[in-house]
């Protein structure tokens, strides 16, 4: 932020328009939220959602998979392969080490095939069950739950939090309260230094930490993670989700008819109303909705599904879960609120081969095929060759022609190799320099190399050689040329 009369001007009325498109918002949506009965409380108080905990097969897929996530997260920087950091983005030394492969700049362009077949996967993903990742995948979610967890533990359900958010101050709030921060910014901490684990070695990182040595540049990026995950999984939680991620914005456009996704069964549901349990509710002109918003209070977003597809919906299918139980405790058919294409719920049957989805699939395989192929083909050695810029050849005390090369061999492995340098295309070379040499692993090599031919075996003034270099599992060459004069 520049700190200037006019940037915080236009800072403070960027804000206020945002405070003023949340608060019409959630004034949009108080008119058909309710937490249990219409004469209840709403979800929804000057901005909080206070989502009610729910059960179900759902939701235990939905924690199994985040808590999978988490522990994958959490423990990747602590990896060990061939006795260094498995996975390791080294920005200062300019190397990726993912397990046992090296990722050097000149290697980027594998970067670019994974981002483009991730990009296909979530597209294919998302014509075919909406928007899952996002309820169940995206890291804004998994902590939001996370936190919302932490929360439930300490303040109690969203009844009792919401009656201690609107008490005054004492020690049961004051103490309630804090800890849910305390352990908040706990989480936090160790998700801002794990994250910045994948960068800088993770040993090192928590050593200087706990002796209070690290440098200014790793605090400040763990210090800055901490806060984004304490403000966006802590507070911002679903308004990233609403208001700031692109995904919901544009997901229409992959959105057809076929596509699954939590949906309400109108038909079957409406005219909703309150009935005794095993009452007939063709008889009194209502469907099987009793109306009990309960798909409402167990929705992370605050939003009615029964309203039809919203772009705040997460997919998460909490409502799913929370109607299967209401549907079951009267005696009713599950399903009421289920992942149903919009196809299905009009009688139809849904089409799962279909333009679309089938354009997505193939682009996905064939950036996987690229993307395979890439790293298949990718030679963990390089050799360069660079020949003397002074002067193209010289003559020995002997007679004899002579040309110089400078020869960059590089290891991009995790393991020192030997290399064997040899030259091919000419007969009756005399190789002066070493023809032996051990690289380190991640080192670069410079080898100065003499080549000389006798004048009266030469037949051109440029002839074209080539460099070989190799072990017994690699090998690698370079094109080069041999000068001599015009006699």
């Amino acid at each position: 932020m520049v700190y200037c009369v006019d940037c915080r001007s236009l800072y403070r009325s960027v804000w206020a328009v945002l405070i003023t498109n949340s608060v019409s918002l959630m004034e949009k949506y108080s008119s058909q939220i309710d937490v249990s009965v219409s004469t209840e409380p709403r979800p929804i108080d000057q901005g909080h959602v206070y989502v009610r905990a729910q059960q179900g097969r759902w939701q235990r897929l939905r924690r199994h998979i985040g808590a999978i996530l988490m522990l994958c997260f959490l423990l990747g920087p602590w990896l060990r392969w061939n006795g260094q950091q498995a996975l390791l983005l080294d920005l200062a030394e300019q190397r990726f080490h993912l397990f046992g492969i090296t990722i050097w700049p000149q290697d980027l362009t594998l970067l670019a095939w994974v981002l483009m077949a991730a990009a296909c996967g979530l597209f294919f993903i998302t014509v075919f069950l909406g928007r899952v990742w996002c309820g169940y995948l995206c890291p804004q979610t998994v902590w939001t739950f996370w936190f919302i967890w932490v929360e439930e533990k300490l303040e109690g359900s969203a009844n009792k939090r919401r009656q201690l958010h609107k008490a005054p101050w004492n020690l049961n709030k004051l103490w309630r309260t804090g800890g849910k921060h305390l352990v908040w910014l706990l989480i936090s901490l160790l998700s801002g230094f794990t994250f910045v684990a994948y960068f800088v070695p993770a040993a090192a990182l928590a050593s200087d930490l706990v002796h209070f040595s690290a440098g200014m540049l790793s605090s400040f990026w763990v210090a800055f993670f901490a806060i984004c995950t304490y403000l966006n999984a802590g507070w911002m939680r679903t308004i990233m989700c609403t208001h700031m991620c692109p995904y919901s914005r544009f997901q229409s456009a992959m959105f057809d008819k076929d596509t699954y996704s939590v949906s309400y069964d109108a038909k079957r549901g409406e005219r909703r109303g309150p009935r005794a349990r095993n009452t007939d509710a063709a008889a009194l002109g209502l469907g099987d909705c009793i109306d009990c918003n309960l798909c409402v209070q167990v929705c992370p977003t605050g939003i009615d599904i029964r309203d039809g597809l919203q772009y705040e919906c997460i997919n998460c299918g909490a409502c799913a879960d929370a109607c299967d139980q209401t549907m079951t405790q009267m005696g009713s058919v599950t399903g009421l609120i289920r992942y149903a294409s919009e196809r299905q719920l009009e009688g139809g049957k849904t089409r799962l081969l279909r333009p679309k989805l089938v354009g997505y699939g193939i682009m996905l395989l064939l950036m996987l095929g690229i993307l395979v192929y890439a790293t298949a083909s990718r030679v963990p050695m390089g050799l360069d060759v660079q020949r003397d810029r002074n002067q193209l050849f010289r003559e020995t005390t002997e007679g004899w022609v002579e040309n110089t090369y400078l020869l960059k061999l590089s290891n991009r492995t995790q393991q020192p190799q030997d290399y064997r340098v040899s030259v091919t295309g000419m007969d009756a070379l005399r190789w002066t320099g070493p023809e032996t040499v051990t690289v380190q692993a991640g080192e670069i090599v410079n080898l100065s190399i003499s080549l000389a031919a006798d004048p009266a075996l030469l037949q051109n003034t440029l002839q074209a050689i080539t460099f070989v270099a190799s072990n017994d599992q690699l090998h690698v060459q370079a094109d080069s040329q041999f000068f001599s004069s015009n006699r």
